[in-house]
């Protein structure tokens, strides 16, 4: 048998705590529409966070101003004032197809 027990580990290493802390869960699910924009986003950009930057900092600043996160500036999360573009969250992709007829009158 291993050292570390029976389910492995290390037994009495000390275990570190996440550097943020621990914050409570949204279970009102009081920013649920900020977190289904930013999802959303991420879906439609094929998983490119970078993308979704506006997304993400609207679901911080939820989380923050309902006491769900420890309110900090967002610099110290990795946002400038320069990230603060406005941004509409992803529609569905109209499936209307032009007729070619309506193409060549256009072109006459």
């Amino acid at each position: 048998m291993s050292a570390g027990g029976a389910f492995g580990g290390n037994r009495g290493a000390r275990p570190v705590p996440p550097e943020k802390g621990v914050f409570p869960l949204d279970h009102l699910h009081e920013c649920d529409l900020e977190k289904k924009d930013y999802l959303a986003c991420l879906k439609s950009t094929g998983a490119q966070s970078e993308k979704c930057r506006a997304f993400s900092k609207k679901y911080l600043e939820c989380r923050m101003e309902r006491n769900l996160m420890a309110k900090q500036d967002m610099s110290e999360l990795g946002f400038s004032n320069a990230d603060v573009v406005v941004v509409t969250p992803p529609e569905k992709k109209n499936d209307k197809i032009e007729s070619p007829a309506s193409d060549s009158k256009e072109k006459k």
